[in-house]
């Protein structure tokens, strides 16, 4: 690291501003009810102290009593707004009150969004970056990159650090916000930069500033052919193992749509995905002898491409890296073998039916679920249908990128007049699908009767015992 350029000359995260924190609940008889606070107010400080996310305010607001600042709309005063005098064209009016809890006690207030002000986006420039391989016709929000340490910690996000001040370091180090999720990707300047960009010394500088004050770490290795797999994987691995803050070491393969012209091939080969297996094995079974868990863990994805057994359960030390698409299978596999009396009750009930239900999701699931269906008696009672996705095309073949077009393409004339179970996955917390289209739109544009289901054993079962 001694060659590598100080810290200051890289970018800095700019420091978030903040409007406040919006409350979007306060529990009836809670201390922050009994304080006058409501649905609609907004915190802006505590203790004087600014608040910039919810973690200003659970570090602020830990003790017994708490003095707060913010904002209230003029028409949650009522009568009330009277005693303010008068407000004009004012729609909010400063307020301060004093909340006071028992020890152990909560004081009742959910925020509508963790981060009080804009989030923190990323400085990089990376090669396999998938908002970059989007069209240029989506909706905005699918653009943002977002490289926001406080995400990494509230929710589990991957970040580089690449774009953190001195000041977010301290802070992170300060209030202890551990486990952070890191994109480590490699280690050796070269292939690093070839992935990152310019900024990528500051995030290995950040992460052994971490690891040094005595934090634990997830990292993610986002494998790409010819950059940073073969012996360069192995430097990252051997890296890792030097490094026991580091919990859990996550290896995920590239993805790529058609709207780029930098890759044609990931990991989808049979054969290249097996080289990978085997050489991460050998580091699984040290961690495994030394330490007792695997700590390095393989995708899902790695298993599907080489046609391999999933590991069993035991293998993915508590599933730390399930959100990244690690262990989900073996969960849904192990879940599907202890549900296998309740799918036989479902199947007996939907047999006497006058059509099938058709299970449709990505090639991927399909892919998985066909023979675990095969097996169960489920075979003779649904059909399951894979939809290409022709929208991002490359090598994308999961059901959360699925657009209701690919879904139309897919399954017209096969859907219709029937019931059709989707995973709820493929639609945003609006209930939009990635082409901005509704479930009732993609209903009609089908003929079928939709049910949207959670990608889960008991979303799956439970709705096809609902018909």
């Amino acid at each position: 690291m001694a060659d590598r350029p100080l810290s200051q000359e890289y970018a800095p995260a700019k420091a978030p501003g903040s409007g406040g924190g919006l409350i979007s609940q306060v529990d009836e008889g809670s201390p922050a009810w009994e304080a006058g606070l409501r649905p609609g107010m907004r915190l802006v400080a505590a203790e004087g102290q600014g608040l910039r996310d919810v973690i200003d305010w659970e570090w602020i607001a830990d003790g017994p009593e708490v003095e707060v600042e913010g904002m209230a709309p003029v028409e949650l005063l009522g009568a009330s707004a009277a005693d303010f005098g008068d407000l004009g064209d004012a729609r909010e009016v400063e307020f301060s009150c004093t909340l006071s809890r028992a020890p152990g006690q909560s004081w009742g207030i959910s925020f509508a969004d963790p981060l009080f002000g804009p989030l923190i986006t990323c400085v990089n420039h990376c090669t396999f970056c998938f908002m970059r391989m989007l069209p240029h016709d989506l909706r905005p929000a699918l653009y943002v990159r977002d490289d926001d340490y406080r995400l990494s910690f509230l929710q589990g996000n991957f970040v580089t650090l690449t774009n953190l001040a001195d000041a977010d370091v301290e802070r992170i180090i300060e209030c202890g916000l551990e486990p952070l999720h890191v994109s480590l990707h490699a280690v050796s300047h070269g292939p690093r930069e070839a992935l990152i960009g310019g900024n990528e010394a500051r995030g290995l500088e950040v992460v052994d500033q971490l690891l040094g004050a005595g934090l634990k770490l997830h990292v993610q290795i986002v494998l790409v052919p010819q950059v940073n797999d073969g012996a360069e994987l192995d430097r990252t691995l051997g890296w890792v193992e030097a490094r026991p803050g580091v919990l859990t070491c996550g290896i995920v393969p590239l993805g790529f749509t058609r709207f780029q012209d930098r890759f044609t091939a990931g990991f989808n080969d049979p054969a290249a995905a097996q080289a990978v297996i085997d050489q991460v094995r050998p580091y699984q079974e040290r961690a495994r002898r030394q330490l007792g868990r695997t700590r390095f863990h393989l995708s899902d994805e790695f298993y599907l491409n080489a046609r391999r057994p999933l590991p069993p359960a035991s293998y993915y030390d508590g599933f730390p890296q399930y959100e990244d698409g690690i262990g989900m299978l073996r969960s849904f596999a192990d879940a599907w073998q202890g549900a296998s009396g309740r799918i036989a009750r479902v199947a007996e009930r939907i047999a006497v039916r006058p059509s099938a239900p058709l299970i449709a999701s990505g090639e991927a699931f399909i892919g998985f679920l066909t023979p675990l269906v095969a097996a169960s008696p489920l075979a003779q009672a649904v059909e399951l249908r894979a939809v290409k996705n022709r929208f991002f095309g490359g090598n994308v073949d999961v059901a959360g990128l699925l657009t209701a077009q690919d879904l139309v393409d897919g399954l017209a004339g096969v859907a219709c007049g029937r019931d059709l179970l989707l995973p709820d996955v493929i639609l945003n917390a609006s209930g939009l699908t990635l082409d901005d289209k509704t479930p009732d739109e993609l209903e009609a544009a089908l003929g079928c009767r939709l049910h949207m289901v959670s990608s889960t054993v008991e979303g799956l079962i439970g709705g096809l015992e609902r018909l």
